[in-house]
């Protein structure tokens, strides 16, 4: 009977183990399923940066022999890199044709998602609400008083963005229009732009949606008493909007090409939303380089 049972259980412990190699192979084989190898290094646009580097780290696992790097410094500087080859990718808040000394003819745009950009104020200007009108005159620096348009009387202190700025040209495109910003203190990204808001009373610029939402110390100004929010700039009843664009020199390919192509699979729709940008499934518009806006 002992021996029977010494027997059954060493019979167990041979199954056992059989069991274990089985399940580590499997997850070896899960680990290392996708033979797409490579790197890819994506710069440029603040305001499209928090949205790559959250794809660029779900890509990474599901494709763990790829390395993916996402850094800022503006749209400006994305598309002079991806331009000179010294980059995979340039991510850029303006196309290219609107960028001076780019050469768009030899760049090819892949739209991921699109941008809500909306003027933000510290939390202790008391005005909730501005028309265009205003909004371009504080920018020119014809109101320098928030008295001026139905705050208290307080010193407008602008905060304006690098002129390399993506985000800059997509809001002066539609605010400004042809009209000079004022000398302003200038700052390189949507995250600095943010702290100086939220700490500097009187003072005024504008964010990416994703920049503002759930943030203290600051608020976004609605227009003609409009929010800014995803579902008015689906419509374009927000105006202030542009495409996040991932530039590549030539055809994309390899990592690159499954990199920038991983934004527009379904599964990661609720990331986009999540981080205050709009899928470009969602919109009921489009807008060209010009600025001219049609309805699908």
């Amino acid at each position: 009977m002992r021996k029977w049972l010494l027997s059954l259980l060493a019979l167990v412990a041979i199954s056992g183990a059989s069991l274990t190699s089985v399940n580590h192979g499997t997850s070896a084989f899960a680990a290392s399923k996708s033979k797409l190898t490579g790197k890819v290094l994506a710069v440029g646009s603040t305001a499209l940066q928090p949205l790559a580097e959250q794809i660029g780290e779900r890509f990474s696992s599901a494709h763990p022999a790829v390395q993916v790097t996402v850094q800022g410094g503006g749209s400006g500087a994305g598309l002079t890199q991806v331009q000179a080859g010294s980059v995979q990718v340039g991510n850029s808040d303006v196309f290219a044709e609107e960028k001076d000394g780019i050469d768009a003819s030899v760049l090819v745009d892949h739209k991921v998602a699109v941008v809500g950009i909306a003027p933000v104020v510290n939390s202790d200007v008391s005005v909730r609400s501005l028309t265009k009108s205003q909004l371009k005159d504080i920018f020119t620096g014809k109101v320098t008083n928030w008295n001026q348009v139905g705050g208290k009387d307080e010193k407008i202190v602008l905060i304006n963005r690098a002129a390399g700025s993506g985000t800059r040209a997509v809001f002066e495109k539609a605010v400004l229009g042809d009209a000079t910003a004022a000398t302003a203190q200038e700052q390189d990204s949507n995250g600095t732009v943010q702290k100086i808001i939220s700490t500097t009373p009187g003072s005024i610029s504008y964010l990416a949606f994703g920049y503002i939402k759930g943030q203290t110390g600051l608020r976004a100004l609605k227009l003609k008493k409009i929010a800014p929010t995803a579902k008015n700039v689906r419509t374009n009843k927000w105006p202030i909007w542009g495409y996040e664009h991932m530039y590549t020199r030539g055809k994309a390919k390899g990592a690159t090409k499954a990199f920038i192509s991983y934004f527009h699979k379904k599964s990661v729709k609720g990331i986009i939303r999540q981080l205050g940008y709009i899928p470009l499934s969602e919109m009921k518009v489009t807008k060209d380089a010009d600025g001219v806006v049609t309805t699908k």
